[in-house]
């Protein structure tokens, strides 16, 4: 009796509870939710929280699904939607089934029911009668599914609580970068949905694994089925995650112009921006109006009309965290980026900047961040950023017979020989993590990085 009002107690306790859940397998949650109504109702905010949608032909069509979504949807905090680029992905010309020829696809997203409630006669989906039938006939069920805007807002009505959309899309070959494929038009789909459901919680956006063209179809000002209020959603986004895969320098850069433009809508409200070229180094998304590909005299551009257009520096006014990774640039567009942010950054001493696998065409780190001198006054942030660049620690692999007396007494005489010399404070902290991971596994630890003003990760 007595274990059993200790464990009501535990149980009703929503702190304790909650904090038990959270450490719990999924699989094991799913199993608790079995035994009794109880433990379904509390264990299924936890078990639900986050959901991944690997989008099908009838991810949003079939009635049970949407059911289940609906009855689990107030959990969901975390969208992971999955649509990879594949054969099936790929839409072939649109031919005319009288002459042959191929025909000119004008996509204009229908959001409303196709049935017209004053004479209840159904509306052509495609805007007429014979571009529907082809598309139809011509097309696969994916295709008509992606397209499907209805069917997405139902689907994210039911998650009002959502505070953060994850989208991949990986796998488009780079001689499709110019052609529309069922993956875009989901894209498409997916933003209006956002714009049309409330989700006032929403405020972290991934795009992990997304090919070029993809902020194309998620920028709300490009057209596409936006209205006026389209941007109202999207400036609650605080934090932008971006894994794009890699633009060559040597090719058209209509989708660095693109990439411009999306960066530059949310610029004024974020606070944590990320960034990563996935494959080969890519130009700096922070510094893109200075890229010589994008000058006003470049040639090659697939839009010549839009060559003699100069795109707009960004200003990030609230930003505390920005992560660019695998990019190449020069000293000089480091050096003009902190420049044009001395007056739009309240307080730099708690901005933080990582510049992690960048390489410098021209010039030196000194002299891209020469400006932090004339922002802070004086040279305190080099001993910030130069206080542990790098850690060397050696890479000790014990044999099984070793003692642990004799490892202890070469760790320790290694660090008399480390105290011997001019050595920061932080290698000290980081001594006792060092040596756990040491001599716990067989990986090594590579460097620490620590920083009050800046982190900057230099190879």
């Amino acid at each position: 009796m007595h274990s059993k009002s200790a464990f009501l107690q535990f149980w009703w306790t929503d702190r304790t509870r909650d904090t038990f859940l959270s450490y719990v397998q999924k699989d094991d949650l799913a199993n608790l939710r079995l035994a009794c109504h109880d433990f379904g109702v509390r264990a299924a905010p936890a078990l639900f929280e986050e959901i991944t949608i690997n989008f099908r032909a009838s991810s949003f069509s079939k009635p049970t699904r949407m059911a289940a979504l609906g009855c689990i949807g107030q959990h969901v905090q975390k969208l992971k939607f999955s649509i990879p680029h594949g054969p099936e992905s790929f839409l072939p010309p649109l031919l005319d089934p009288i002459t042959g020829e191929e025909t000119t696809f004008i996509y204009e997203p229908y959001v409303i029911t196709t049935r017209d409630s004053a004479s209840r006669r159904s509306i052509p989906t495609y805007g007429s009668w014979e571009m529907t039938d082809m598309l139809v006939k011509q097309y696969s069920p994916l295709f008509h599914a992606a397209a499907n805007v209805p069917s997405f807002i139902r689907a994210l009505s039911a998650i009002p609580n959502l505070k953060h959309l994850e989208v991949s899309c990986p796998g488009q070959e780079p001689n499709q970068r110019y052609r529309r494929g069922i993956v875009d038009y989901a894209l498409i789909s997916l933003r209006i949905a956002v714009e049309r459901c409330k989700l006032p919680l929403l405020d972290t956006l991934s795009l992990l694994s997304v090919h070029p063209g993809a902020v194309l179809y998620l920028n709300p000002s490009m057209g596409f089925g936006a209205s006026p209020s389209s941007m109202k959603r999207w400036r609650q986004i605080r934090k932008l995650t971006i894994q794009m895969d890699t633009v060559s320098l040597g090719h058209p850069a209509d989708h660095l112009k693109l990439l411009h433009s999306y960066l530059h809508l949310f610029a004024p409200s974020l606070e944590e921006l990320r960034f990563r070229w996935l494959g080969a180094k890519g130009p700096c998304p922070l510094s893109l109006g200075s890229e010589p590909c994008l000058e006003a005299s470049s040639p090659g551009l697939a839009c010549p009309q839009t060559r003699h257009l100069a795109l707009h520096p960004l200003l990030f006014k609230r930003v505390q965290t920005i992560e660019v990774e695998n990019v190449v640039l020069d000293a000089s567009q480091i050096s003009t980026f902190l420049t044009s942010h001395r007056h739009n950054v309240r307080h730099w001493s708690s901005v933080e900047l990582n510049f992690e696998d960048t390489q410098l065409r021209k010039g030196s780190w000194d002299e891209a961040l020469a400006p932090l001198t004339r922002i802070s006054g004086n040279d305190k942030w080099k001993e910030s950023t130069e206080e542990v660049p790098f850690m060397d620690v050696p890479l000790m692999l014990s044999p099984v017979d070793f003692e642990q007396e004799r490892l202890n007494r070469v760790w320790d005489e290694h660090l008399k020989t480390r105290r011997s010399r001019p050595l920061h404070g932080a290698l000290h902290r980081a001594s006792a993590k060092g040596r756990e991971l040491l001599f716990g596994t067989e990986e090594h630890m590579r460097r620490f990085l620590r920083a009050d003003l800046l982190i900057f990760g230099r190879r």
